[in-house]
């Protein structure tokens, strides 16, 4: 994949230790994360500390793009496990598709109703929920239903943390989303090979049949 910063820059230095305290920014010592406009020099929950000595409150958001089955949840685990830092939020975007009307369930179960559009996300609901995360507030997330396509009732509770993953194949379309994120890295995978694995998820997963997956991804 390719993004505005290299994933070699984003993980430079997976034997970070944490610091002893929380005020030593010795130059010498290679930072948690670093992008073209922000360093993070002490590893743990926040605050953290940048290279001017500035406490750094919120959250650092790395932004996943990427088309469906293309990795980027496993492009994100790869992060979370090189970064070794104690607080991660992964934030899936398919949390935020939108129910479906009764008209729009119909198209659903013709494999007429497109789920890889902008449209079907809840983008307003989305931007709130990570604006309060990277401002370490908790939150609740809705949890998506793919048989019924619609939200569960219970949603999940989620609390701040010290870097949060945001992957989806969408997750660059939003104005105001595009502002929350830290840094961007796009995952590009061949689409035989997306084909195959998303075959492979929906139909054990989500319950789907080979002709609607196929007429789905053809969209």
């Amino acid at each position: 994949g390719s993004g505005e910063d290299s994933l070699d820059r984003l993980l430079p230095h997976t034997g970070t230790h944490r610091r002893k305290s929380a005020t030593s920014l010795s130059k010498t010592e290679p930072p948690l994360l670093r992008t073209g406009t922000r360093t993070i020099y002490t590893a743990g929950r926040p605050p953290w500390y940048d290279e001017h000595g500035a406490q750094s409150k919120e959250a650092f958001v790395i932004g996943l793009c990427g088309g469906s089955a293309s990795g980027k949840t496993t492009v994100s685990n790869k992060i979370i496990e090189a970064l070794d830092v104690p607080w991660v939020v992964l934030l899936s975007m398919d949390s935020f598709y939108k129910g479906l009307s009764s008209e729009e369930q119909v198209l659903a179960a013709n494999n007429d109703y497109n789920f890889d559009h902008p449209g079907a996300f809840d983008f307003e609901l989305l931007v709130a929920t990570l604006r309060k995360l990277k401002q370490g507030k908790s939150v609740k997330i809705p949890v998506y239903d793919f048989t019924t396509h619609r939200r569960q009732k219970d949603w999940k509770n989620v609390y701040g943390a010290s870097v949060i993953i945001l992957e989806g194949i969408m997750a660059f379309a939003d104005k105001e989303l595009l502002q929350l994120l830290d840094m961007k890295i796009f995952v590009d995978t061949d689409s035989d090979i997306r084909l195959v694995r998303r075959l492979r998820r929906d139909i054990t997963v989500r319950g789907r049949d080979i002709e609607g997956v196929i007429k789905q991804y053809n969209k």
